[in-house]
């Protein structure tokens, strides 16, 4: 069952549900969003295509992967609709808390004077999810917003399958191999969907005693340089601990992380980012 992301606002259930009544035909709020009070569903559409994502003033970002859109408007004649921040901050909460990172806060010509967007990224059951909240108008008539759009695209984490036996005659030929382990969102937990991976590295490592490795970590550009070092370091000891559990012997393994300082790719594409963010297993 998926996790619902409950948004930092309080609301009473009668309002929403009067919202939800006067939603368009069809259309309903994405599963990992419960509605701000007081908006109705004005319009949805949902499809594969390629969605271009805000990442700074002036600056766009190309995502193919499953696409819904959903088009909010104000339905109370009472309360007073929340301001263009408050409305993007409570998206940026809800993701966050649950693992997400943001990408970009502000606008789309760089004009500083107002917030009108926000671009985010989240993992969850093994998919990459890109999001964008953004209202309308500009300017907002008495700083609040009467309707805005979320956009969520979901598309598949990258994903590898290696046999033990092929990961060493590529450490041998090569003297390293890239790995796409799957790690929780801004965390060095290992998810379930990349046992295998490490399972593989186990067996090779068993099954070749003199080998030793360094296994050494890597992220895309997304957040600070001091983070992602942090991130990559962690994550490289986190596999580390993971085969001396298995019962690799630690003196075999070392660790190090360079968090965005060698991209393989390039960080200004989805596809690009996401083959940054892997663990290169280095023989010693």
């Amino acid at each position: 069952m998926k996790q619902v992301f409950l948004l930092m606002i309080a609301f009473c259930v009668s309002q929403l549900l009067y919202a939800q009544d006067n939603d368009a035909e069809n259309c309903k709020d994405h599963a990992f969003f419960n509605r701000l009070p007081n908006f109705r569903i004005e319009s949805c559409e949902s499809n594969f295509n390629l969605q271009e994502f805000f990442t700074g003033a002036n600056k766009k970002e190309s995502v193919e992967g499953n696409v819904t859109k959903l088009r909010y408007v104000w339905n109370s004649e009472t309360a007073k609709p929340p301001s263009p921040l408050q409305l993007t901050r409570n998206y940026e909460a809800a993701i966050t808390k649950n693992g997400g990172k943001k990408i970009y806060i502000g606008n789309e010509d760089g004009d500083p004077s107002y917030i009108g967007l926000g671009t985010f990224t989240m993992s969850k059951d093994g998919k990459e999810y890109w999001v964008t909240v953004t209202h309308f108008s500009h300017p907002v008539s008495g700083g609040e917003v009467p309707e805005f759009s979320l956009i969520i695209l979901e598309k598949e984490a990258m994903k590898q399958d290696i046999e033990a036996n092929a990961m060493f005659k590529e450490i041998e030929a090569k003297g390293s191999i890239s790995l796409y382990i799957n790690f929780e969102t801004g965390k060095s937990a290992i998810k379930p969907e990349s046992q295998n991976i490490v399972d593989q590295m186990t067996e090779m490592l068993k099954a070749n005693p003199a080998l030793k490795v360094s296994i050494e970590g890597h992220t895309d550009n997304v957040g600070t340089p001091a983070a992602n070092q942090k991130l990559s370091e962690e994550r490289a000891a986190a596999l580390v601990k993971a085969l001396v559990a298995k019962g690799i012997d630690k003196s075999r393994l070392a660790s190090k992380g360079w968090g965005q300082t060698k991209p393989a790719a390039d960080n200004n594409i989805a596809d690009g980012k996401a083959k940054n963010r892997r663990v290169e297993i280095v023989k010693m």
